[in-house]
């Protein structure tokens, strides 16, 4: 018979050590702090949501909720558009 597991003090053990462990959920900057406003002109604001070779980082690194997301992959293309920041970086 499949054995059950029971709320016991070596059934939490186990869970602490557990190689998964949940960090805490990241806030959105621009839900968290109103006067933030994201500009496609201001490159030194976007050098944050890039990463060193160019790409643009995912929601999960970037703590941004999905709104915001779309607002900076929009900010970061129209300035790859225009010159501000580069395609890639070699």
């Amino acid at each position: 018979m499949a054995e059950r597991r029971t709320n016991n003090r070596v059934n939490q053990e186990d869970d602490k050590n557990s190689k998964f462990k949940r960090t805490k959920k990241k806030v959105c900057p621009f839900s968290k702090d109103k006067d933030l406003v994201l500009d496609y002109k201001n490159a030194e604001q976007l050098q944050r949501f890039i990463t060193e070779k160019g790409k643009i980082l995912p929601r999960r690194v970037t703590g941004a909720c999905a709104k915001a997301q779309r607002q900076i992959t929009k900010a970061v293309k129209r300035a790859r558009q225009i010159g501000v920041l580069p395609y890639t970086i070699d």
